[in-house]
């Protein structure tokens, strides 16, 4: 669609199960949030994994979302063969303002689906971040919500633990 001219490179949409859908725009507290997450992340597991950012995941021929940020699998060509695919993706990660309805009803399940090992939804209204974990057909058999003065460990890094308040700032 790109190349026929129907869509341009600045168009906020995704692919999610062969719909093409428009992205919110982003506010100030969802780029602040992805930007200090970021830091966060790079400074953590820059030796050990790629932090990608607001760029393509492919799920299946039918689902390319963009998640706010993935933790990848560490690759020499940092993903410039092709887009990272579920078993690349270590941690990928929601941020919630004005998507809250749309990353958990739309989003999650196909995450799910696609078996992504672990997503945090960071939800900027409520102060919290879903951790989902143990993914199946329909969802995901495991769901903490973590709340601030407390700390979250990633399941590919037991060893590292990000305090909540250090990610919602």
């Amino acid at each position: 669609m790109g190349e026929a001219g129907v869509l341009t490179e600045d168009d906020r949409v995704e692919l999610l199960d062969g719909a093409i859908v428009q992205m919110s725009p982003i506010g100030t507290p969802h780029a602040s949030t992805v930007a200090r997450l970021t830091t966060l992340l790079v400074r953590r597991f820059a030796a050990r994994a790629t932090v990608w950012t607001q760029n393509p995941i492919i799920l299946d021929r039918w689902s390319e979302p963009q998640p706010d940020l993935c933790v990848l699998v560490a690759r020499a060509d940092f993903y410039g063969a092709a887009h990272p695919r579920p078993r690349d993706v270590l941690l990928g990660i929601e941020v919630m303002a004005s998507s809250r309805s749309y990353d958990r009803t739309l989003k999650l399940p196909l995450y799910a689906k696609a078996e992504l090992r672990e997503v945090w939804l960071v939800d900027l209204k409520a102060q919290t971040i879903d951790a989902y974990r143990r993914p199946a057909l329909r969802g995901y058999r495991e769901h903490q919500t973590y709340a601030r003065g407390q700390a979250i460990t990633p399941l590919a890094f037991p060893r590292t633990r990000l305090r909540v308040n250090d990610v919602l700032g």
